[in-house]
């Protein structure tokens, strides 16, 4: 979904599908396919070798992963250039082939955009407020009946640096928008959402950023993302497999199968409405192949990940694809991800616009993950050693395995001692972290809660039951054990393959909450008016071949608490409403900036219809 061990989607759209790409030998013996183009007399040293395959089983296996393919793009101009391709494990639960990928393009985009207004390529009036149109472009100034945030400074000063760098002071609110919603829609709520930190102070994730860039293009462009992304990008390097529908996706029957971090197969995440709403955070489909291979033709196109190590310039016709100011703006950190380093071997984290940058062992990265319910994704650039690398795989939140792959990669590439090299157990304690340890959202929420307290009867949750509203994330009803609509009872319907269950003994209330990540949720009591909450996504009748219940949810993200307000008067319990709390540091920061009480410090106020 949504963000990783970086960060996650930013200017990477990602979804994906192909074919397994493996030649074999006269012996049946799978190869990798390799693509060579060179006269040099100097050898590329392959990555892709039998140690290296069993590695990557052995990565797959503990990483509860199915299958993954791996696009590595050799361009040193020492060497003969080379692209590897392979796959291993399968795409669908018949067991072949599978290919995925995360990959593209908002950034650029815009960037592209702001190039065409410099050249007198776009002829679209911009506002008068507006004398250039660039990266220090106010949003606000753009998109004047649309933009605005609840920080009064922050609206009128974020510009599209600010807003495609993470730094707009907002945090993720994932959960505020819903199926039906447009990209316009999205945008105009922001003003409804609470901020968490000052504009530029902190870097904090938030998709809607790059929904309103989106929406910026389908303003200015005279056409929607979609299109420029396939007129500007896709088209001109050849990509044509590469689209933003899952329906073209699925028809093509290529479209890799998904399965959830614990190995259920789920259905592909986003219907042609939703991949709408998300094209410019995550709605781009694609595949290794379409992603690294170059195809030799008359016109000498040559893939993404080639122009991107060549800092955008086609290298077969030199045709410039991204202007080299656009891609420094992307590619440059201009904010901290991580302080400090997250490993021995790794420095600080930066973050450029949909680019992190680091290094390892002292080898420059430029990279980014990507995640959906059922697909996890990574696109590496090493720009001094001229190798870029995209490995897609199909379950989620398998961004520390993917990690772990790129760095072995780069351990096998400089030849680092063969003891010291990144192996599978590397990944071990980052895959555990990432499993979450079960499959239940029920144990989860009962091993939150710190109270050692008795549970409160069914009747005592009486009085927290009923309809709450808040303006950014809508209605949500709450059903307590001893509730009776049909609205309660579809929703206990849903619920009722997942209880009781013997680790959570205490009721809980219950509500089905349809939006883009979730169709439901659930709070246990902890602590006196403290209930821990999780989002979570139902299948009561499983998916695919297996028809047992299950359910998926992002680890940590999808997790949280819910504080209720209760006012009692002559004995009776009323209930205000009460505050949502997913992001720890923005309620932190908000505690300290603006009060104690839970009105003021939640992520949202739910008040209590």
């Amino acid at each position: 979904m949504r963000v990783s061990i970086l960060g996650i989607l930013g200017s990477f759209l990602c979804l994906a599908f192909t074919l397994r790409v493996a030649a074999q030998s006269h012996e049946g013996q799978q190869k990798p396919f390799a693509f060579r183009h060179s006269n040099n007399a100097h050898a590329t040293k392959h990555i892709i070798t039998p140690e290296f395959s069993r590695f990557v089983e052995d990565l797959l296996e503990i990483a509860n992963i199915p299958g993954l393919t791996l696009g590595i793009v050799h361009t040193d101009r020492e060497a003969e250039r080379l692209v590897e391709l392979d796959a291993w494990g399968r795409k669908t639960e018949e067991g072949f082939g599978h290919d995925m990928s995360p990959d593209a393009f908002m950034a650029t985009s815009l960037g592209l955009l702001m190039d065409d207004y410099a050249n007198g390529r776009n002829v679209t009036p911009l506002p008068r407020s507006v004398a250039q149109f660039d990266w220090d472009t106010k949003v606000r100034d753009l998109l004047p009946d649309d933009w605005k945030l609840e920080d009064e400074w922050a609206s009128e000063k974020t510009n599209i640096r600010d807003m495609l760098g993470h730094v707009t002071g907002m945090p993720r609110h994932d959960y505020s928008y819903q199926p039906g919603d447009t990209p316009q829609g999205v945008v105009r709520n922001l003003r409804n959402l609470r901020p968490g930190y000052e504009l530029r102070k902190k870097w904090s994730y938030n998709n809607q950023m790059y929904i309103v860039g989106a929406h910026l293009i389908a303003a200015y462009a005279n056409m929607s993302y979609p299109e420029f992304a396939l007129s500007r990008i896709f088209e001109p390097l050849g990509m044509a497999s590469t689209t933003f529908s899952p329906d073209v996706a699925q028809r093509s029957g290529k479209r890799t199968q998904t399965w959830t971090k614990f190995g259920r197969r789920i259905s592909f995440w986003f219907t042609e409405e939703i991949a709408h709403l998300k094209a410019g955070p995550g709605g781009i489909i694609s595949s290794a192949n379409d992603l690294t291979i170059k195809i030799l033709t008359e016109n000498g196109q040559t893939k993404w990940v080639t122009v991107l190590l060549n800092a955008g310039v086609e290298p077969v016709s030199n045709t410039t694809i991204i202007p080299r100011s656009v891609f420094d703006e992307m590619t440059t950190a201009h904010s901290v991800v991580y302080g400090s380093s997250p490993a021995p071997d790794s420095s600080l984290i930066g973050y450029g616009m949909g680019w992190d940058r680091w290094s390892y062992r002292g080898h420059e990265i430029v990279a980014h993950t990507g995640g959906l319910p059922g697909i996890s994704t990574l696109v590496a650039l090493l720009p001094d050693d001229g190798l870029g690398l995209v490995a897609l795989a199909n379950a989620d939140e398998k961004a520390a395995a993917e990690r772990i792959l790129m760095e072995r990669i780069l351990d096998d590439m400089i030849d680092f001692p063969q003891g010291s090299r990144a192996t599978f157990v590397d990944a071990e304690p980052y895959t555990k972290l990432e499993l979450g340890g079960s499959t239940s959202k029920e144990v989860r929420g009962a091993a939150l809660c710190s109270s050692a307290g008795s549970a409160p009867s069914p009747a005592e949750l009486e009085p927290y039951a009923g309809t709450y509203g808040n303006e950014g994330y809508g209605a949500i009803t709450l059903c307590a054990p001893s509730s009776d609509s049909f609205y309660c009872n579809d929703v206990f319907g849903d619920f009722a393959p997942f209880r009781p269950d013997p680790a959570v003994s205490s009721p809980m209330l219950l509500a089905a909450y349809p939006r883009v990540w979730t169709t439901h949720v659930r709070m246990i009591p902890c602590d006196g008016e403290t209930f821990d909450l999780g989002f979570t996504a139902l299948f009561p009748h499983g998916y695919g071949r297996n028809t047992s219940a299950f359910e998926t949810f992002e680890t940590g993200d999808a997790e949280g608490q819910a504080v209720f307000v209760v006012e009692e008067k002559n004995g009776k319990k009323t209930v205000k409403g009460f505050g949502l709390l997913i992001d720890q540091d923005a309620v932190a920061e908000r505690k300290r900036m603006i009060g104690t009480s839970v009105e003021q410090y939640a992520d949202a106020w739910f008040e209590k219809v």
